[in-house]
């Protein structure tokens, strides 16, 4: 049975600068700080390791809680990567 025209619902269209605008992709920000904490917490670990015995570096009145800071950025930095697209 053939259909009606009348029955047939118009589709609403908006113009495009009504739309809003779609972002692809990531932050310019993202990647760079992303990288960047997990690499200064690879680094502040391995500085604490090499150095634990005469120095104490990176901050001597930390001591052992220095593998918790190098690890926090570690951890922040894998945070980031949920966000990248």
């Amino acid at each position: 049975m053939p259909e009606s025209k009348s029955r047939k619902k118009k589709v609403a269209t908006t113009p495009a600068e009504a739309r809003p605008a779609h972002q692809e992709g990531n932050p310019r920000w993202l990647v760079p700080t992303m990288l960047g904490l997990m690499l200064l917490g690879l680094a502040w670990v391995v500085t604490y390791y090499l150095t634990s015995s005469g120095l104490g570096l990176p901050i001597p009145a930390l001591r052992t809680w220095n593998l918790l800071v190098g690890f926090v950025l570690i951890i922040a930095g894998f945070g980031l990567t949920t966000r990248w697209k």
